[in-house]
């Protein structure tokens, strides 16, 4: 075995000398045929994948583009044999005359030769505009000669108001996605203010279903800046949660006002944005941001209602689970849920635990895992033996969405194992289950649709034991005047319909507040870009001035960086507006 650190110091030293060069032919010597390079903002200010030699050479051609280019190990090379082929992996630094950031880089020998496998390379900083964090924090209230001008209190207040100026970035949704990225801006100097028309930060979690518990762990989850302390629970309570983001508002300072609701809106070109805000005590505001971001959750708050025949008919109750009172209030009920992923199980099994009889309508199979089944992906990153979390993103992000498939299915396969006996019972009451888009779990069904799984804290057993009914492999034909008739010509009788059918995206939330011409203009918004990257999120959307916020816990964390180094550099000029005719890739 060679000397790792020489190995992989060597390779980043000959990517650097390409890269100053502009040096393509340089492609074929660095890299094996499959190889990946994703690139987070550092060298092409974007969110980009190359993959296949035509895509590298054209990302080393860039480089002079870029200008000088410098490359450093950080820390010792490691060997780590996992999948099919060990490879050496060595975390390095990043410079370039405008920014700084971090790499991970992995190389396989193949026929005797060592070549890179995957590259990531991602800003972290933009040179002299550096966050206001560590030893370039505000040393706190007045100082000088200006020491008694005016108290902190009266400082945020006015702060919080905008009576001395306008925000720079205006985020519509308090929820984690548009206070993490406030926190971030707030950060690096860029005035921002969020609106969102609940009464209190917290109320877009605060206000669901009683039993709604995240599904992922506590490591995987911080916010920006403030980690949950570690007596925090490693599932989150969602009324804990809605507290813990009002409380990281208070912390951040950041500048919220709830009760407040967008109600017009026009882009005026080079002056940004003229958005006219209806405040909580009935008074209007009209604010002119030159970036608007719509921070309003993966999947949009346009619930996916179905118009069905006979609703008129209906005696019972018939809502969407965005609207779903309590499971309390239908005791003795009978219910039906539609809908087989998250929310659906869920609701469902709530419903069952506070006293309903309760049917699920399974329209196509869905992805099943335990909770501790889905812990076996995480295990060793996010987790109490896990490395800090900042570190952690970063190698999961250096693996392109779309590489190593193979991983991801053995992985998913694994799980399988694991809840093997969880799947047979399913299975042996009809309850279609799936492995996932080529049997790579839930990672893709959420990157490319947004759902289509569940992660098991107990329903699942309900419906193996047959507590909890289900019907498969049929959707909902209309509404009889006692429950609903199935597309297979069989009835359900119910005294509430719940339809946990989700949500019709971010771009028709953008529709609706802002209007067709603006949502027209931009490209899609979630699903996957033929480089294997996420469109039109945190990234330039193809309007100018109009960005979107989303992601889960974890995702927002991490990418909302990149969004906000986007905004600061197009704060300070060094970053210009590109649309999708002019080639850009939202």
């Amino acid at each position: 075995m060679p000397d790792l650190d020489a190995l992989a110091g060597g390779w980043l030293g000959r990517l650097q000398g390409a890269l100053r060069e502009g040096a393509v032919d340089a492609s074929g010597e660095l890299f094996h045929d499959d190889a990946w390079w994703r690139d987070l903002l550092a060298l092409t200010w974007d969110l980009r994948t190359a993959h296949g030699h035509a895509a590298l050479a054209e990302r080393i051609s860039d480089g002079p583009r870029v200008g000088e280019v410098s490359l450093a190990l950080a820390g010792p090379a490691t060997l780590v044999e996992a999948g099919r082929e060990p490879w050496v992996q060595a975390m390095f630094e990043l410079s370039t005359p405008v920014a700084r950031g971090r790499g991970v880089l992995r190389l396989v020998e193949r026929d005797g030769v060592w070549k890179a496998w995957t590259l990531l390379t991602a800003m972290d900083a933009l040179v002299d505009h550096e966050e206001l964090t560590g030893v370039r924090r505000p040393m706190g209230g007045a100082q000088g000669a200006d020491r008694t001008a005016r108290s902190w209190s009266e400082a945020r207040r006015r702060q919080e108001e905008f009576e001395d100026g306008e925000p720079a970035v205006l985020v519509v949704g308090a929820g984690h996605g548009g206070l993490g990225l406030a926190a971030r801006l707030g950060c690096l100097g860029v005035p921002t203010l969020v609106v969102d028309r609940n009464p209190r930060i917290g109320d877009g979690w605060r206000n669901r279903y009683d039993s709604l518990v995240l599904h992922d762990p506590v490591w995987y989850d911080h916010l920006p800046y403030l980690p949950f302390p570690p007596s925090w629970p490693v599932y989150t309570p969602k009324d804990k949660l809605a507290d813990w983001l009002e409380s990281y508002a208070r912390t951040m300072e950041l500048n919220v006002w709830t009760g407040t609701e967008l109600v017009e809106s026009a882009h005026e070109g080079e002056r940004g944005w003229r958005v006219t805000l209806r405040r909580a005590d009935g008074s209007t505001r009209t604010v002119r941001p030159r970036h608007l971001v719509l921070a309003t959750g993966v999947s949009g708050t346009e619930p996916n209602m179905p118009a069905l025949p006979g609703a008129e008919e209906f005696a019972g109750l018939a809502v969407h689970s965005k609207d779903f009172p309590r499971g309390a209030d239908f005791a003795g009920k009978r219910a039906v849920v539609v809908g087989s992923c998250n929310s659906g199980h869920d609701l469902a099994q709530e419903l069952f635990e506070k006293g309903a009889a309760v049917t699920m309508v399974q329209r196509s199979p869905t992805y099943v895992v335990s909770v501790a089944g889905s812990g076996l992906a995480m295990a060793g990153m996010y987790d109490e033996s896990g490395p800090p979390t900042d570190v952690a993103d970063l190698l999961g992000a250096s693996f392109p969405f779309s590489c190593a498939p193979e991983m991801h299915q053995a992985t998913t396969a694994a799980m399988a194992e694991h809840d093997k006996e969880m799947l047979e019972g399913l299975a042996r009451v009809g309850f279609q289950t799936s492995s996932g888009i080529n049997g790579t779990g839930a990672l893709q069904l959420f990157l490319q649709r947004g759902g289509g799984y569940y992660i098991n804290v107990g329903c699942s057993e309900l419906i193996a034991e047959g507590r909890i009914a289900v019907r498969s492999g049929t959707g909902v034909g209309r509404f009889t005047p006692t429950g609903l008739e199935l597309e297979d010509g069989s009835t359900l009788d119910a005294d509430v319909v719940v339809f946990a059918t989700g949500y019709q995206g971010m771009l028709q939330t953008a529709r609706r507040l802002l209007g067709d011409d603006v949502a027209d203009r931009c490209g899609p918004v979630w699903g996957l870009d033929e480089e294997g990257e996420l469109q039109g999120v945190w990234r330039q959307s193809g309007h100018d001035g109009l960005w979107f916020m989303g992601g889960n816990l974890a995702m927002a964390r991490f990418y909302g960086k990149f969004l906000a180094l986007q905004l600061k550099a197009m704060e300070e000029g060094l970053l210009e507006p590109r649309t999708l005719s002019e080639g850009g890739t939202a």
